[in-house]
């Protein structure tokens, strides 16, 4: 019983992704499927804006609560509906949600396994992720190379404080939000001739770049003690 309290946040998100594929949902979860319901969905949310706003964040949450690769669509749709910033501000409250929840389920389930085997490791690392766990975090975020599923999970197996996951976590993720957002706010015609929207656009020079910039200045603090401290610099 011990054992099945641990592992009940791993069981559900296991039982609730058989689920979806049992019923197909991962096949209606594409371009195509969005460009068929986006009259529907538009109709939805002019009839009722609060309602829908709340489907959305559910629906977001529970994808990235469930490690579904699915967030630049969700976010992309919420620029389609409800417009580059009340969109963006949505899909930075979703996926800011979801990944807590991911966190917190595998930190209950694995945490505790890992810690009895790794724990001179973690021992070790436990100062520099309480120091500098934020700053890592925040640069991870913001660097689109890295997976956000691989995101909400590493921190919770190293031992990261759930404030510093949660606040560098909301930050790090507003800017890729933002601009997928935005992509969705002009897409409605595209979508209706029956073409895709262009996600590439997070690699372009002119996103790129600033995005890694600021994933250096967050780093920039770490890199200073680092410095000080190999120098003897008190």
């Amino acid at each position: 019983m011990t054992a099945l309290r641990r592992l009940w946040p791993l069981l559900l998100i296991l039982a609730l992704l058989a689920a979806g594929y049992a019923s197909g949902l991962h096949r209606q979860a594409g371009w195509d499927s969005l460009s068929a319901h986006e009259a529907a969905l538009r109709r939805a949310v002019a009839a009722a804006p609060v309602l829908a706003a709340t489907a959305y964040v559910a629906a977001y949450a529970v994808a990235v609560t469930l490690f579904i690769p699915f967030g630049a669509l969700f976010t992309l749709t919420g620029g389609l509906l409800f417009g580059a910033l009340a969109g963006g501000m949505l899909a930075v409250a979703c996926a800011t949600t979801g990944a807590v929840l991911a966190f917190l389920a595998v930190r209950s389930v694995l945490g505790p396994l890992l810690a009895a085997r790794a724990a001179p490791f973690l021992k070790r690392m436990q100062p520099e992720l309480r120091r500098d766990g934020f700053a890592y975090l925040l640069a991870m975020r913001l660097t689109p190379v890295v997976p956000f599923w691989l995101t909400n999970l590493a921190p919770a197996l190293v031992g990261i404080p759930l404030a510093t996951f949660a606040g560098a976590t909301f930050i790090g993720i507003m800017p890729t939000s933002f601009v997928f957002a935005g992509v969705g706010a002009g897409v409605g015609h595209m979508l209706a001739a029956g073409g895709q929207p262009d996600v590439s656009v997070i690699w372009s020079p002119s996103i790129l770049f600033p995005l890694l910039s600021l994933a250096a200045l967050a780093l920039l603090p770490v890199a200073w003690r680092r410095w000080r401290a190999r120098n003897g610099c008190n």
